[in-house]
């Protein structure tokens, strides 16, 4: 573990019960290394945020010990995994469809902290307003990545066969 990911665990274990208890709306901007998170009252006043490390250790420390929660995070390639997980913990989790959330996609004042604190304001005022989607589940989405791989693979083998053939053909060879 690298000192950074063993800081940012530490600073999870620093949230006291009563302000879990206070918070009612997370919102989560997922990363690929870090997430940064921002915790709502019901009116509407951050009570914690926080970085977590985005990976499986670190998101179940820090959302098993937060009771039921509403989690609002956007759709990516880390949301299918994070929104199994949350769910397992009993949360409500919300993915924003990140295409159609304007208040973030085109906001100009870009950062994760900001993200964050819009996907909760949005998720404890109207859910709607995140065009919320629906993932597959865990095993239909192998079945489609299972069929990806394969649509690459043959792309691949195309063209290499392709490449072999044009490049011996300078040289009086035709292949079959």
């Amino acid at each position: 573990m690298t000192k950074s990911n063993s800081s940012a665990e530490v600073k999870m274990t620093r949230i006291s019960s009563s302000v879990w208890q206070r918070i009612t709306t997370i919102g989560l901007d997922l990363g690929d290394r870090f997430s940064k998170w921002c915790g709502i009252d019901s009116e509407g006043n951050v009570v914690a945020e926080e970085r977590v490390s985005t990976t499986t250790p670190a998101m179940a420390k820090l959302f098993s010990v937060a009771g039921r929660k509403r989690v609002a995070i956007e759709t990516g390639t880390h949301s299918p995994w994070v929104s199994r997980l949350l769910e397992s913990f009993g949360h409500e989790v919300i993915v924003a469809n990140s295409r159609k959330v304007q208040l973030i996609s085109k906001n100009r004042q870009k950062d994760d902290r900001h993200d964050a604190r819009t996907l909760a304001r949005l998720a404890r005022f109207d859910v709607e307003l995140l065009y919320p989607i629906r993932h597959r589940s865990q095993t239909i989405q192998s079945h489609l990545e299972l069929l990806r791989a394969r649509d690459v693979l043959v792309a691949v083998r195309t063209k290499i066969v392709n490449h072999i053939r044009g490049a011996v053909k300078p040289f009086g060879v035709r292949l079959p």
